[in-house]
């Protein structure tokens, strides 16, 4: 049980407090529900861009790492299809640094073309060494786009195209800024030594005036059901050839997808599951493979990689996967299995909430979801599923949709 407790200022800024007595360290976290799903598709990569942005000063602190760092205190981020989200940690004596901080970039950024210039230069090399000059680099950018056909998660949270940040004005910058980074788009909490009554008031000086902002219309467009095979080749200079499918999946807060979550367990959750067992140890034509979800907010992926061994076909590693799958789909696993996956989903949500900083991100992200009280749930929630649920959700998932499948031919003697 993670004890905590929440309240709401005025402008809609929703704040949740957790005590930890044991560390003189305190963290922040803030949310901003925004990710690469609110950009228009036309102008790609805002939301990573502005995660460059928000720390390229605001109109008090024109460097925000430096006051930060004299005051004992560390920070980052990340971005991804559904929001953006800010994290430090500081000395607990120090914590109104971390309220003064994040409040002035969230009432006023700095804007200017110098430093606009210097991100979309740091975005778009990112781009080329990440995503274009590095192996495998470019997978996502070719199997979103198969398996999205309408809803924005078709897009890497880097961009569509580069040309998106290369061509971003400073006009469309400030709109997207106006439009998500406010009080009322936001999550902030803080997880430490602290007491409730001291966060509410700096929270009330610092973050109290700032004004919400204008209410954000979110009308994605719905993902229809996939019935058609979806299938790609490219040829890349490579080590090994590589095949890539993902099928369509629940989103996060549907109980559909605890189900779900234990089928990528029971396939690929270490050296005993299935896919390892069968796949490398057995058939030995992968060098690895695994299955996982996305865990995206609207309907997400179920995706299965695997790396192949030199001579192995791309039929035969379709064959031997969709094997796999069609067990799971046809047999109950077996009561044992499905109990250590379990175990192992359970002892990793109990690691994952061992440090302030995760404690932090983990209450406001479940706040996101729905209510930082979901977190209590979370093991319950997998506890709940049966192997007959699992069958049938495999059934549904496997065989009432097609996949989406890219596969990555090594050439140039490399395979």
């Amino acid at each position: 049980m993670l004890p905590f407790e929440s309240f709401t200022l005025a402008n809609g800024l929703h704040i949740i407090i957790h005590k930890d007595k044991s560390t003189p360290m305190v963290a922040m976290n803030i949310i901003y529900k925004v990710g690469s799903r609110d950009e228009s598709p036309d102008r790609t990569g805002f939301a990573h861009l502005f995660e460059h942005l928000m720390f390229g000063g605001s109109v008090h602190i024109p460097k925000y790492d430096e006051p930060l760092q004299k005051a004992g205190g560390e920070n980052n981020a990340f971005t991804n299809n559904d929001y953006t989200n800010y994290y430090l940690t500081i000395p607990k004596n120090n914590i109104e640094t971390a309220f003064w901080l994040e409040s002035d970039r969230m009432l006023s950024l700095a804007f200017s073309e110098k430093s606009l210039d210097v991100q979309r230069q740091v975005v778009i090399e990112e781009f080329k060494q990440n995503y274009l000059n590095q192996p495998y680099g470019d997978v996502y950018l070719l199997l979103k786009p198969m398996a999205y056909q309408k809803h924005p998660y078709q897009w890497n949270t880097i961009g569509k195209d580069i040309s998106h940040i290369e061509k971003a004005g400073m006009q469309e910058v400030k709109s997207f800024y106006q439009t998500f980074y406010n009080p009322d788009n936001a999550i902030l909490s803080v997880a430490g030594d602290v007491e409730t009554e001291e966060i509410i008031r700096l929270a009330e000086k610092w973050f109290g005036p700032i004004p919400p902002g204008k209410t954000i219309e979110r009308n994605y467009p719905k993902e229809p059901l996939q019935t058609d095979l979806r299938e790609l080749t490219v040829e890349r200079k490579v080590p090994q050839s590589a095949i890539y499918m993902a099928w369509h999946m629940p989103e996060r807060a549907n109980r559909g997808f605890y189900k779900t979550d234990l089928i990528s367990d029971v396939l690929s959750n270490g050296n005993s599951s299935r896919m390892y067992q069968n796949l490398i140890k057995k058939s030995k034509m992968f060098s690895d493979i695994s299955a996982f979800v996305t865990g995206d907010l609207d309907s997400g992926l179920f995706i299965v990689t695997g790396k192949l061994l030199n001579g192995a076909s791309k039929e035969d590693a379709e064959k031997l996967i969709f094997h796999e799958i069609e067990k799971i789909c046809d047999q109950l696993i077996e009561e044992d299995e499905l109990k250590k996956v379990n175990n192992k989903i359970e002892a990793n949500l109990m690691f994952s909430r061992m440090s302030i900083l995760s404690k932090a991100m983990n209450l406001a992200y479940f706040e996101m979801l729905g209510s930082a009280s979901m977190i209590n749930d979370e093991v319950a929630k997998y506890q709940k599923v049966s192997r007959e649920d699992i069958m049938d959700k495999a059934n549904e998932i496997f065989m009432e949709t097609k996949p989406s499948i890219l596969y990555y031919q090594a050439v140039n003697g490399n395979e």
